[in-house]
């Protein structure tokens, strides 16, 4: 299954208006159902991906929220949220694939960074941002994904200089590009042959960041 059928809109839509364990319930047959045709839809991407990377798992998020330690208190999530793992130790950061109406995306890098591998990266950025800044203003790569997104600190974190003119990349806490899609373009036949082909493009930022992340600062294999 190459697309996402126009009914998982539907259902996500009427649970986002009826999120409680009566209406859910309810309906579950179809929302099994339709969990099905989504798991079918991530085989088959998997598998594309697979065929120029090294992907270790993929996984479909349960839709039962964690409510424990939530103002919000509603049950159910309201989108099928898909995540692709890398194969570690080598090939480092993930993919993310949300299907929600209004709010489709993908996608891909490092969401939160352990402190070690967040230091590792400031440091190669302070020597080597500019290999990193070619690589993102490539004219295929930025028509695709657009610019690097994530939180950030206000100012340079400790041991850096704030002057520092690859600054604005050091003060990143994550690493992050995505692409939004709207619902139509996710019904439409082939998408997954479309996610596919922008997992292609970000390929220099992930294989640049692996190498950061498995190598120390002279170089050396850490893997």
């Amino acid at each position: 299954m190459s697309t996402i059928n126009p009914k998982v809109f539907d259902f996500l839509s009427s649970l986002k208006e009826n999120n409680n364990r009566a209406w859910f319930e309810q309906h579950k047959p179809h929302f099994k159902a339709l969990e099905v045709e989504v798991k079918e839809f991530c085989v088959q991407l998997f598998d594309q991906i697979s065929l120029h990377d090294s992907l270790e798992r993929w996984k479909l998020m349960r839709i039962y929220r964690d409510v424990r330690f939530s103002k919000n208190k509603t049950p159910y999530k309201t989108n099928f949220g898909i995540a692709f793992h890398r194969s570690q130790p080598k090939c480092r950061g993930s993919y993310y694939l949300q299907i929600s109406p209004g709010n489709c995306f993908l996608a891909c890098g490092f969401w939160g960074p352990e402190p070690k591998d967040l230091l590792r990266i400031r440091q190669e950025l302070a020597v080597s941002g500019d290999e990193f800044r070619d690589l993102m203003n490539q004219p295929s790569f930025k028509n695709t994904w657009g610019e690097l997104v994530g939180d950030e600190l206000k100012s340079a974190p400790r041991a850096f200089d704030k002057n520092h003119p690859e600054i604005d990349l050091i003060r990143k806490k994550q690493f992050l590009f995505m692409i939004h899609f709207e619902d139509h373009e996710v019904e439409k036949d082939g998408f997954s042959g479309i996610v596919n082909s922008a997992l292609k493009e970000v390929r220099p930022f992930v294989d640049f960041m692996s190498d950061v992340l498995t190598t120390d600062l002279n170089g050396a294999s850490l893997v």
